[in-house]
């Protein structure tokens, strides 16, 4: 038994050497995965976060609400600005992810990105990055209003600062997720010379905070007992101070938005058959509530996801959009 026993160990070792000498670099882990080109064009892809592009739709919100929306020219440069915040938006990700490659190897969902799995190499991951960051402005600089570039190198420069160091700072966290909602809504209005409301930049702002500060909260309590399992700043939050915030930022924007619609009210400007300004008010307020009825189960994820997937709360949506709509359309 003890001879046989050596010997298969001694076979065991005999292989294992063999296979060391004719790969002396694969590494002790799973193998990676291996790059084709369409294998790393679907990488790349996949990691500028496609499901993400939804929010950049914000860029129509100034131009809509100051019922400049449907014109050739405001579609143009719309779309246009579209595309450049994307591309901005992308290359954050791109850069993103090459820098958190091995603490995402880690973790058990993160570790299925494509750089992460070894489907896009980290040094291409940078390339792409880099190449976005530096084309998004370029590009706007020669096709769009001069601020229009001032705002994405604004933009890039602080959601780099956040991916490297602001991320772990409390507090300035949810100011620069806030920000860079509020940016991707002021820069249509500055693209196409719009001046901005001081009640659309309060109610965008603070309805930014709220979605963003119930994101927070839905994570921390999600994580309440698993000390680890997420990022380490929500250790430090506590779900108290995390439902304060929304529910301020909530309430800020309801009262930003009401004093709006009421702003209009015999200004000589009527909206029609009914005062859809107004009206808009009950739309507003009753998304607001049903999204909070998330936030305070704790299951206020991704906006987009949480709006997409409550039926109530999209036709609620529906039905304000187009009450919004009358109201800009009688400005």
């Amino acid at each position: 038994m003890t001879e046989t026993a050596h010997a298969a160990g001694e076979a065991v070792a005999e292989t294992t050497l063999h296979e060391q000498r004719a790969h002396p670099s694969r590494p002790h882990g799973p193998a990676p995965a291996r790059v084709t080109a369409g294998g790393l064009l679907k990488g790349l892809l996949r990691t500028t976060r496609p499901k993400q592009w939804v929010k950049n739709t914000l860029v129509i919100a100034a131009p809509a609400a100051a019922g400049q929306l449907f014109s050739l020219h405001a579609l143009f440069r719309l779309t246009l600005t579209f595309v450049l915040f994307t591309a901005c938006a992308a290359a954050v990700y791109l850069i993103n992810d090459a820098r958190d490659a091995e603490a995402d190897r880690a973790h058990p969902v993160k570790c299925h990105r494509p750089v992460a799995a070894g489907q896009v190499p980290v040094p291409v991951a940078y390339a792409a990055g880099g190449l976005l960051a530096v084309l998004g402005p370029l590009l706007a600089a020669r096709l769009t209003p001069p601020l229009v570039p001032a705002l994405l190198i604004a933009y890039l420069g602080m959601q780099l600062a956040y991916c490297v160091v602001l991320k772990h700072v409390l507090v300035v966290d949810l100011v620069v997720v806030t920000t860079g909602f509020l940016m991707r809504a002021a820069i249509g209005g500055v693209a196409l010379g719009i001046p901005l409301s001081r009640w659309f930049l309060i109610t965008t702002g603070f309805g930014a905070l709220f979605m963003v500060s119930a994101k927070r909260y839905s994570e921390a309590v999600q994580m309440a007992g698993k000390a680890g399992a997420t990022r380490a700043l929500l250790t430090e939050y506590t779900t108290g101070y995390l439902r304060f915030v929304w529910q301020l930022a909530a309430g800020v924007a309801v009262l930003a938005y009401c004093l709006w619609a009421l702003e209009g009210h015999g200004t000589g400007h009527p909206d029609g058959l009914l005062p859809w300004r107004q009206l808009s008010m009950v739309a507003f307020i009753l998304a607001i509530l049903r999204y909070a009825v998330f936030a305070d189960r704790g299951t206020a994820g991704e906006p987009e996801d949480v709006v997409l997937s409550d039926r109530a709360l999209a036709l609620i949506g529906l039905a304000w959009l187009a009450m919004y709509g009358l109201a800009v359309a009688h400005w």
